[in-house]
């Protein structure tokens, strides 16, 4: 699967070397994988957390748990939104009462998704550490929330969409950068509402 006409940020051999840098920045500031489990957020931030799981095993011979996390009921906005979250199931098996969680997703943008995730993640128990790992920081935090661990740091436009593919879910890994996609979106959303109400509403 490949889309033409975009940015590629990282083909699969990118994504395999940032993959592999991540896992074994967080072995070592860990002291190894004994206290770590794994949080990614769903869908491709938990495809990403899986395959640091499974370079952890191959590194250190140890299985890491994995949790599976669905952000939507504690996003800031859900209850603005005029359509309703599609709630996943989230999947955490395990206690994570003091211990290293790495949280995981594939792109950090504003900040919003990871402080939902944040507050999720406490209503499971305290663990001892919350780090962040990401595949992917675009800029433009609207909160004060850092990653610990980045695959790649791209300079991008507001108005820019980031793509993440993987190739469990898509066939291809790959990370793409759709330059005024976001803009165009926008444009596209107001001259529908034009179109149905006669007024041009504003989002």
């Amino acid at each position: 699967m490949q889309e033409s006409g975009n940015e590629t940020v990282l083909d699969q051999k990118g994504m395999a070397r940032a993959i592999t840098r991540i896992s074994h920045e967080i072995l070592e500031r860990n002291n190894g994988a004994e206290s770590v489990v794994l949080i990614g957020i769903i869908k491709r931030g938990a495809d990403i957390a899986k395959r640091i799981a499974e370079k952890l095993r191959a590194i250190e011979e140890i299985e890491v748990p994995v949790g599976l996390l669905d952000i939507n009921l504690y996003r800031d906005d859900v209850h603005h939104k005029l359509d309703q979250p599609i709630i996943q199931r989230t999947e955490i098996l395990f206690d994570v009462v003091d211990r290293n969680v790495i949280l995981v997703d594939d792109v950090l943008f504003t900040g919003r998704t990871i402080r939902a995730a944040l507050d999720a993640i406490i209503d499971f128990g305290r663990p001892r550490s919350i780090q962040l790992a990401v595949l992917i920081d675009r800029g433009h935090r609207e909160l004060p929330i850092r990653p610990d661990y980045v695959g790649k740091n791209i300079p991008t436009s507001k108005d820019d969409r980031v793509l993440v593919r993987v190739r469990d879910r898509d066939q291809t890994d790959r990370v793409f950068i759709e330059r005024g996609a976001l803009k165009r979106k926008t444009s596209s959303e107001d001259n529908l509402s034009t179109n149905k109400t006669g007024e041009d509403e504003k989002r």
